[in-house]
């Protein structure tokens, strides 16, 4: 399902998403489009696991633009284990959405605790 930038940051923040955008900057020798599972939820977050599992931290400061302007949204990044850009100069394709709660935690345990660094690299590259 096609997504719009405000779509897309209000489910966000209640959900884990996958999803599918073109590159900003094109990268030689990878895909034009990448792949994420990505949250901003940060109940999910902010929570034991989302510290320890997801290895999330806070943000020390802000951008210094604005994302907005840009057609960007800042997300956590779920496999990079970091904080990543999407480009919403197109509409975003919405793979999958899982809640961040339990069910996500449950998706995480049987579908991406195992998953290899390659496997993960793959994922974001298909």
């Amino acid at each position: 399902m096609l997504v719009s930038r405000g779509q897309l940051i209000t489910i966000l923040k209640e959900n884990v998403c996958e999803i599918k955008f073109n590159r900003r900057v094109p990268v030689q020798g990878k895909p034009l489009t990448r792949r994420m599972l990505c949250t901003n939820s940060f109940t999910l977050l902010n929570s034991e696991n989302g510290k320890l599992t997801l290895n999330y931290r806070p943000t020390s400061r802000l951008p210094n633009y604005n994302p907005a302007i840009k057609d960007l949204i800042i997300t956590w990044d779920i496999f990079m284990q970091n904080y990543r850009q999407v480009n919403c100069s197109q509409p975003v394709d919405l793979v999958r959405t899982i809640p961040a709660n339990e069910e996500f935690w449950k998706y995480f345990t049987e579908n991406l605790q195992t998953l290899t660094a390659e496997q993960k690299l793959n994922f974001q590259n298909t």
